[in-house]
């Protein structure tokens, strides 16, 4: 079995800088506070809303119910895709975002056009799947 190994102490030492940024990296509350308060203002609004007229069915308070959770979902889901990417890219060794920005920014401006053209073809292309997935 061929093994391939890289002695460049530059890679080496910018794959550590990176391994620490992880690990000093301070978690952000801000998210997880959001979505404490989302799911303790469910039983409160269901209380006031029951409250407010007690001969209301069930379903009418509900429905108000049910736009908290969508939104409750949404975030839960945007986070674990975020935090699933964040995974990716470091596992997979990609450079970091600024990195790339940095070298999008050198690129000629045919290349960022053609680039922004691509990204546009892209959008499309999924946006054009989601609706055959919905039909």
């Amino acid at each position: 079995m061929n093994t391939l190994k890289i002695n460049n102490e530059e890679l080496a030492m910018k794959a550590f800088v990176e391994s620490e940024n992880r690990v000093n990296r301070s978690v952000n509350y801000v998210p997880f506070i959001l979505l404490g308060l989302l799911l303790l203002l469910w039983p409160i609004l269901q209380h006031f809303i029951m409250r407010g007229a007690p001969n209301v069915a069930y379903l009418d308070p509900n429905i108000w119910l049910l736009v908290l959770l969508s939104l409750i979902c949404f975030l839960i889901s945007i986070g674990l895709c975020w935090w699933l990417l964040q995974q990716f890219w470091t596992s997979i060794g990609l450079p970091s975002i600024g990195d790339m920005v940095l070298q999008f920014k050198q690129l000629q401006g045919w290349q960022q056009l053609g680039f922004y053209w691509a990204s546009f073809g892209f959008l499309l292309l999924a946006a054009v799947g989601v609706l055959i997935a919905i039909l």
